[in-house]
């Protein structure tokens, strides 16, 4: 495969000037899903929740948590603002991109630092709101820690998760005809996570999700783990993707790429459409928007 071109070089100022939108926009898509996380956590986990009181199955209940939070990202990253950022939402995921080349640096560093501060802002919201339920020991902020195999048993699913997540990503993406059904698949496999994985390590595959509810909760046990975990994880995935794709091209940055958004990546976008239309006639208006 042809080496991709580097990401255009640019400064701090010039960075924050031309895409201060995109930075607040993954802050506050990382919040609304903190927000989200917290108050179904409240929903399924508090003693004194009628639902709680209805579902005495843990795994049920991971289940229907894990679908909720599904749904919710799937919303999020098919919102018109996700469309416009590209909804990361997740340090290790703009990073892996970084590693890929399709990110500027600056671009990069402020996406990652929207998206810790926006976790936490989303935590810090939830907790004026739902006050002494959500800081419960059954809820605990929605934090993510260690399970009861220990450290290393989940830092090796953090690490596992986050792969399979980056490569179906990629994998998705990258496809001529499915690449609009990335948001779902990532969806589907945040779903079967929360539901099989949780009691290892909490499922999170984000350093900034993860501090968010540490930060809330005052208990950072395992912490190093979170950020350590999945991106190496995501960067093997990536590395996977690579070696054992038939066409091994990552286009585009963004989980979603339709709707009438510019880009701020380094973006191969129309490429992508043309390679899986020229005997259907010209790009949609809306296309021709998101690939420039």
């Amino acid at each position: 495969m042809a080496q991709a071109p580097a990401p255009p070089e640019y400064s701090a100022i010039t960075a924050l000037r031309l895409h201060w939108p995109e930075y607040v926009i993954e802050g506050a898509l990382l919040g609304l899903f903190m927000l989200s996380a917290c108050a179904f956590t409240v929903l399924f986990e508090h003693p004194s929740s009628p639902v709680r009181a209805h579902l005495g199955d843990a795994r049920l209940r991971r289940a229907l948590i894990g679908l909720a939070m599904a749904a919710t990202a799937v919303l999020l990253i098919e919102s018109r603002i996700g469309k416009r950022s590209g909804a990361h939402m997740n340090p290790a995921l703009t990073l892996t991109f970084l590693g890929l080349g399709k990110i500027a640096l600056w671009d990069a560093l402020f996406y990652v630092a929207a998206q810790f501060v926006g976790g936490w802002l989303g935590v810090w919201m939830s907790s004026r709101a739902l006050g002494s339920l959500l800081s419960h020991p059954n809820v605990a902020f929605a934090k993510t820690t260690p399970g009861i195999a220990g450290s290393l048993a989940a830092f090796g699913a953090e690490a596992t998760i986050s792969g399979i997540l980056m490569g179906v990503v990629l994998a998705m993406s990258n496809h001529p005809r499915h690449h609009r059904l990335t948001p779902w698949a990532a969806g589907a496999l945040i779903a079967l996570f929360i539901t099989v994985e949780a009691p290892f390590s909490g499922m999170s595959m984000n350093p900034a999700r993860t501090l968010g509810s540490a930060l809330g909760a005052g208990d950072f046990h395992g912490l190093w783990l979170y950020f350590l975990a999945p991106p190496l994880g995501m960067w093997l995935g990536a590395r996977a993707y690579l070696a054992l794709s038939a066409r091994p091209q990552v286009f585009c940055a963004k989980l979603q790429h339709s709707g009438a958004h510019s880009c701020i990546f380094l973006c191969r976008y129309r490429e992508l459409l043309t390679s899986a239309r020229p005997p259907r006639g010209p790009l949609l208006k809306d296309e021709l928007h998101g690939s420039q």
